[in-house]
């Protein structure tokens, strides 16, 4: 039987390989396939266009369970990097100073990132509307459950969050305009977001502060695989386990979507039920293949953008690498036509793998 491969850490290699597929998608994949179907125009490549695109409202592409990959993935190290210290330190409460640091750098990478930092203009700046923000709030607050909570308690917090939210938005009273309503415009995350955070609120339809119940339920969900990977059944066990919780998830959601449609841009409780689903699923399946029957060489590219994940994610955000890339690529513009964009996107992503690959092979990994 094939040995799990451990990475820094005491990492599952898998965790960082799936970590790296999901960064890839971010960095990458989205803005590549836009532009090859603007080249293109085919019904293959508008197809991929639309699925790493999100939809208006309603609905569910591909595109969709990024972000909430990059949150479970999160849960999933938290009882890596924890469980240890959890057990051995006499007052757990001096875990605190490290999480909320990391809380707080997370919230403003969020702000360089995507809150408009640094366009040194306070009429652009947005106070909570990142990923990173999220990913600072669901593990914080996941951290603050798995240090002080028990295993049953956890799960009942998980449903909590998915329960209350789910209840707001269904029938809290929004003023001006009556009962909550799961649509834009009319439902009281929007209008939570709105009256907290003022003109500095996110300006469009995604919704933050009430929807944390789903970031923190999305976490909780990578939390509650992470500890059924570090559990001692044997892994085929483990992954068939997990699959079976991931088809769980999806066919509760598919249900509740029913009653209380899927709906991305609000975190609602049946996005967070469907998407941790898919998740739940793609961990079985990278565990398996790689930590399971030990097909590990494939997953190397990957996991040189998972061991740094964040410092890719800030630095595509921050800099226009395909822009750069074009610098050096511009002779080939008049050869290629309109597929310049897709091409000079693959030279992008190319500078910022090698940036990733050089940290890599000096084992220079940025942590938070």
């Amino acid at each position: 039987m094939n040995k799990p491969v451990i990475s820094l850490n005491n990492r599952l290699l898998s965790i960082d390989v799936l970590r790296g597929f999901d960064m890839l998608m971010i960095i990458f994949a989205d803005r590549f396939f836009a532009y090859l179907n603007e080249a293109a125009q085919t019904e293959t490549t508008g197809f991929l266009a639309t699925q790493f695109e999100h939809p208006e409202w309603f609905g569910f592409h591909f595109y969709d369970i990024i972000m909430p990959l990059f949150l479970f993935v999160v849960g999933v190290v938290i009882p890596f990097s924890m469980e240890k210290r959890v057990q051995t330190i006499d007052n757990k409460t001096k875990l605190y100073p490290h999480l909320i640091r990391r809380f707080i750098i997370l919230f403003i990478l969020g702000w360089i990132v995507q809150g408009n930092l640094l366009a040194l203009d306070i009429n652009q700046f947005k106070i909570f509307s990142n990923t990173l923000q999220a990913i600072a709030v669901g593990y914080l607050f996941s951290c603050i459950a798995y240090i002080h909570l028990s295993k049953k308690a956890r799960y009942v917090f998980f449903a909590s969050c998915l329960i209350v939210y789910g209840l707001l938005l269904e029938f809290a009273n929004v003023p001006g305009i009556g009962n909550s309503e799961l649509l834009p415009d009319k439902n009281i995350a929007l209008y939570i977001d709105h009256y907290v955070f003022g003109r500095f609120d996110d300006g469009y339809q995604y919704t933050w502060l009430l929807s944390g119940l789903g970031f923190i339920a999305t976490t909780l969900s990578g939390l509650f695989a992470g500890e059924m990977l570090r559990s001692k059944l044997p892994r085929e066990k483990t992954a068939r386990n997990i699959v079976l919780i991931g088809i769980a998830f999806i066919a509760v959601g598919l249900i509740l979507n029913i009653f209380h449609p899927s709906v991305k841009k609000i975190w609602n409780s049946t996005f967070v039920l469907l998407s941790s689903g898919i998740c739940f699923l793609l961990l079985a399946m990278f565990y398996w293949i790689i930590d399971v029957k030990g097909y590990t060489k494939w997953g190397f590219p990957l996991k040189v953008i998972g061991m740094n994940a964040i410092t890719a994610y800030v630095i595509s955000h921050v800099i226009d690498f395909p822009e750069v890339a074009k610098y050096l690529l511009f002779g080939f513009e008049h050869y290629l036509g309109a597929y310049y964009n897709a091409f000079a996107t693959v030279g992008g992503f190319g500078i910022i793998y090698l940036m990733l690959w050089y940290m890599n092979k000096n084992k220079t990994y940025i942590k938070i």
